[in-house]
């Protein structure tokens, strides 16, 4: 398109330059701008006028300045292609806008114009939207919005992996709805996805802001604990239990569930390597112990 317009006569180049729908700048190879037109105006919330002369890192979020320096840097040292980066504008509002931005050199001409820059830029707002609903869809669990296995076990590892560097304990707790199979069988999948859902909601009531509660399928869920001893995962089993263990009225029904929980343990300093397969299986054997004792209880009291 660059060369397109280059390719213009004077007059139709200024039009197609202040008409284009993107964003357009001309700047000094060093990045001084020389020219913006109305579209990128718009997008900034700036004029013409302001950005006048100065850098076009000055338009950039100060948190994006440093790798789109470097950017510019490598490519002006070599400039034979186009160069295409990804980064955050800064509008006049103070709020940013993330944008695409292709930039080629145009190399001095014979009537005496300067070699200079053109940069296309161009808005992504709506694409990296869809692009973090697609993230999140990834990593999280659709009935529940709770993190779903992937998540959980990358967490995980990052706990275990701050829990090595600081000697921090780590805990993890996997819990199982008992009866869960039956509400299904008798009430229907509606009604177990609703009781899911209640779940996750108690679930997330007890919870810290370091904790990380996940639902690894079924009616099975995880939470890891970071910098926790054992003794204050089991404070937070039993005022999970406790939470879980209230009747929930559910579409005009009451229905009462009871939760089985066990809990791994890591002390801290560990390599995550070393220990994430053990502690999973730890909290999980403990699990189905929990069940078979609450079974037991339940079998003596018939």
């Amino acid at each position: 398109m660059i060369d397109v317009v280059d390719a213009l006569p004077p007059a139709d180049r200024r039009s197609a330059f202040a008409n284009a729908p993107m964003g357009i700048a001309l700047t000094t190879p060093d990045g001084i701008l020389v020219d913006a037109n109305p579209a990128l105006c718009l997008m900034l919330g700036r004029s013409e006028e302001d950005m006048h002369g100065h850098s076009v890192l000055d338009q950039i979020h100060p948190d994006a300045v440093s790798s789109a320096r470097q950017a510019h840097s490598s490519w002006i040292a070599a400039s034979t292609r186009p160069m295409r980066i990804e980064t955050r504008l800064l509008r006049a509002d103070g709020t940013d806008l993330p944008v695409q931005v292709t930039a080629s050199m145009v190399a001095e001409g014979r009537d005496g114009q300067a070699a200079h820059l053109v940069m296309i830029v161009e808005d992504i707002t709506e694409r990296k939207a869809l692009e973090a609903q697609l993230v999140h869809r990834s990593l999280h669990d659709p009935l529940t919005g709770l993190p779903n296995r992937l998540l959980f076990q990358d967490r995980l590892w990052h706990a275990l992996e701050r829990g090595r560097r600081e000697e921090t304990p780590t805990c993890v707790l996997i819990t199982d709805l008992d009866g869960f199979k039956a509400i299904n069988d008798e009430l229907g999948h509606p009604m177990g996805d609703l009781v899911l859902v209640t779940f996750a909601e108690r679930l997330r009531s007890v919870l810290r802001a370091s904790d990380t509660a996940a639902r690894l399928g079924g009616d099975e869920f995880s939470i890891v604990c970071e910098n926790t001893e054992p003794a204050d995962a089991e404070i937070l089993a039993e005022r999970l239990r406790a939470q879980v263990t209230e009747p929930l009225v559910l579409d005009g029904r009451t229905i009462s569930v009871g939760l089985s929980i066990g809990i791994g343990s890591v002390a801290g300093g560990d390599h995550p390597g070393d220990v994430y397969e053990r502690v999973i299986r730890e909290a999980d054997d403990a699990m189905y112990a929990d069940k078979s004792r609450r079974r037991r209880q339940a079998a003596r009291q018939r």
